[in-house]
């Protein structure tokens, strides 16, 4: 994503999110807060249409981990899914991008919650259900 994209995100995701009881409401400088790319931060990439306009976008961000007392590895490469906003293109295809795209960043984890729609994109990409018991809490 490149900053002439920030003026149409907070439209998408607005919109997108009314989809749900519980979401972000954001503008323009919250979007390039949250979304700019930063290398070793965030990685977001939007889809547009012939004529430019943005209809889709994801994002996952990095969250680097240290490998200890092993021989070859020492550091494990994860991302984390975090928003995939899609109107245009199925889920399940904005998601198989987003895998491909970190694979040829040279991430060696993606991980992505079963949050919004995710849940049937996970499951015919085949990833596997973790084993951790999240929490979560709001803050006003």
């Amino acid at each position: 994503m490149e900053p002439r994209d920030i003026k149409a995100v907070p439209e998408s995701i607005n919109s997108y999110l009314k989809l749900f009881h519980l979401a972000l409401v954001t503008n323009e400088d919250e979007a390039a807060h949250w979304f700019l790319s930063r290398e070793h931060i965030i990685d977001t990439f939007v889809v547009e249409s012939a004529n430019g306009k943005l209809m889709d976008f994801l994002s996952f961000y990095t969250l680097p981990s240290t490998v200890m007392h092993h021989p070859a590895h020492k550091s494990l490469k994860a991302v984390y899914s975090f928003y995939n906003i899609h109107t245009e293109l199925p889920l399940q295809e904005l998601m198989n991008d987003a895998l491909i795209i970190a694979k040829l960043k040279g991430f060696d984890v993606f991980n992505a919650l079963d949050l919004m729609e995710n849940k049937t994109s996970l499951e015919k990409l085949k990833f596997g259900i973790g084993d951790g018991n999240l929490q979560y809490y709001l803050y006003n």
